[in-house]
């Protein structure tokens, strides 16, 4: 493998609106960025992505873009990206922004023009088709819910949106189009950009021409992701982005990638992939349910244990997944995937480490690093995640009442990832001095970035300690490079593998509460992590406690 620039860096995801607020308006901005980068470089991160911050009318917060030229002024200024970038460079810190190039807002000036002239040039900027008998070109369920077509006034003409209704899609069958886009990546990265994010790429291509599909739901519509298996060719769309832009600037790419078909994993992120890195979503969407969420099944230790395995062993040594708890598209990964009610530091330390120490290229979310938690709804009307919002409204549909549909969107709501970081104990949690735009997680006081910075047994101090083990000399070419062998795979709650490079090291994890004797598969020349301040090790049995977990050389 020719070893790039990115594979031994952490990553850290920053969702700007929800990051620090310098101004007092209650939302945050990059001036609020720039004034963490010494606590993020304290870490230990090296790359930091930022959630989309272009000029948006934020239907879908920030996701459906106006103007890719341009910084909305909720965030700040152009000048401040530009300070940004060189404040991180000074640092050894890259900066990466989301690219959403699936579509663009409906306030777009193209797709205003394509309405007011639907048969000009600017109307095959986007998917235009006629009714027939009042009936849409095809029966597609947006992302979002109801149909993905949507009426342009004063024609009998539909545009296409995968997602929101104010989320046209590009067709990016037009060459001009995609000439558009690559003068706007490369723009970016001639700035300084260290790589980009990549939006929802899989849906660029769309199974051509358009027909109705089998329907899922009395709604008489289908998933998307029905035509998404019956598309074919976006290998030519995305090796041409990756010739045109990615590759002259060495830049790194991360894509979130769904539904992309098994043959095409070393298109995407071999050694001459699409992109340098996908992410691995297996973990978060299992148990999903063309129903809803209301029909959703909970994951377990060993689903989740099982997850991470199916993945790594997909991918192997191919090339590079990107390893995520959460986002800001999931809930609280330790309100996720541990059981309720058992939130404890050691415990949330035990996910993280589980995590961080796959193969591959960890991405944190902002707040995870403290373990903050799914915040608390005491009304549908404190919800502002639109998918929360039509989820609420499909469990009404199923027949569950308000209290029971407002317990089940709570759990998976994309709020619980978007309410305002947690500085410290003070009023909104240090992130505004003014009234912030979500309201912060109550829990606020007990879990807070200044409190732990302050202890050496904390969440934040683990990870720091993670992030140490990865970039250490000694261990630094085994945990990136080396490949990964579950191991002890039977026992149940209990999450093991090894990485094997030019050490061997075994991670292993006790995802239960009780305490538990385990015999390894060999005895330990050294403990290198552990979330407690003691082991119970002797030879090759270990006796964890609750939510131990350890990392040993073998």
């Amino acid at each position: 493998m020719i070893k790039k620039w990115w594979h031994d860096k952490t990553a850290y995801q920053i969702y700007p609106k929800s990051f620090l607020d310098s101004n007092g308006d209650g939302i945050g901005d990059l001036r609020g960025i720039i004034r963490k980068l010494d606590y993020l470089k304290d870490l230990g991160v090296d790359i930091l992505w930022l959630s989309p911050i272009y000029v948006s009318p934020l239907a879908d917060q920030g996701y459906d873009i106006a103007d890719y030229y341009n910084i909305d002024p909720r965030f700040g200024t152009m000048e401040d990206m530009e300070e940004l970038i060189e404040k991180a460079k000074k640092r050894e810190m890259y900066i990466v922004m989301d690219l959403v190039v699936n579509h663009c807002s409906d306030e777009h000036e193209w797709f205003k023009k394509a309405c007011a002239d639907p048969d000009g040039e600017y109307g095959n900027y986007f998917y235009i088709r006629e009714k027939k008998d009042g009936k849409s070109p095809a029966n597609w369920r947006s992302y979002f819910g109801n149909s993905v077509w949507s009426d342009i006034p004063g024609t009998n003409k539909q545009y296409l949106h995968s997602f929101h209704k104010k989320q046209p899609d590009l067709n990016w069958e037009n060459p001009v189009v995609r000439e558009e886009i690559y003068k706007n990546i490369n723009w970016w990265l001639d700035k300084g950009l260290g790589g980009f994010r990549i939006d929802a790429i899989i849906n660029i291509k769309k199974a051509l021409p358009f027909q109705d599909y089998q329907p899922d739901r009395a709604d008489g519509l289908c998933s998307i992701q029905t035509m998404l298996a019956h598309a074919h060719g976006i290998g030519e769309f995305l090796s041409e982005m990756r010739d045109r832009c990615f590759k002259p600037h060495d830049a790194f790419t991360v894509g979130e990638v769904f539904d992309e078909k098994p043959e095409e994993l070393e298109s995407f992120i071999g050694e001459n992939g699409y992109f340098s890195s996908k992410f691995d979503f297996n973990e978060t969407v299992f148990g999903g349910s063309e129903k809803g969420w209301y029909d959703a099944r909970a994951i377990t230790a060993e689903d989740y244990k099982h997850c991470c395995f199916a993945a790594q062993k997909h991918v192997g040594t191919t090339g590079f997944l990107s390893n995520i708890i959460e986002n800001h598209d999931e809930p609280r990964g330790v309100s996720h995937y541990l059981p309720a009610g058992e939130c404890a530091p050691e415990a949330k330390k035990m996910l993280g480490g589980l995590n961080f120490m796959l193969r591959g290229i960890p991405f944190i979310y902002q707040g995870q690093e403290i373990g903050m938690e799914n915040t608390v709804f005491s009304g549908i009307d404190e919800v502002d995640d639109i998918a929360t919002l039509d989820q609420y409204q499909t469990a009404l549909e199923a027949g569950y009442g308000p209290k029971e549909a407002l317990d089940i969107v709570s759990r998976y709501s994309r709020d619980n990832a978007r309410t305002p970081m947690q500085w410290e104990a003070s009023a909104n949690a240090g992130f505004t001095e003014g009234t912030p735009w979500l309201k912060v997680n109550p829990n606020y006081k007990n879990v807070n970035a200044a409190d732990q910075i302050s202890r050496n047994n904390s969440v934040f101090m683990f990870y720091k300690e993670l992030i140490r083990l990865r970039k250490h000399p000694q261990w630094k070419e085994t945990i990136i490079y080396g490949t990964l062998e579950p191991v002890l795979e039977d026992e149940k709650n209990l999450m093991a593998y090894c990485r094997k490079g030019p050490r061997t090291l075994l991670i292993i994890g006790n995802f239960q509460k009780d305490a538990r004797e385990i015999i390894l598969p060999r005895i330990p020349e050294a403990v290198l992590i552990n979330n407690y301040e003691e082991v119970s090790l002797d030879e090759d049995k270990v006796t964890l406690k609750g939510w131990q977990f350890l990392v040993m050389e073998i």
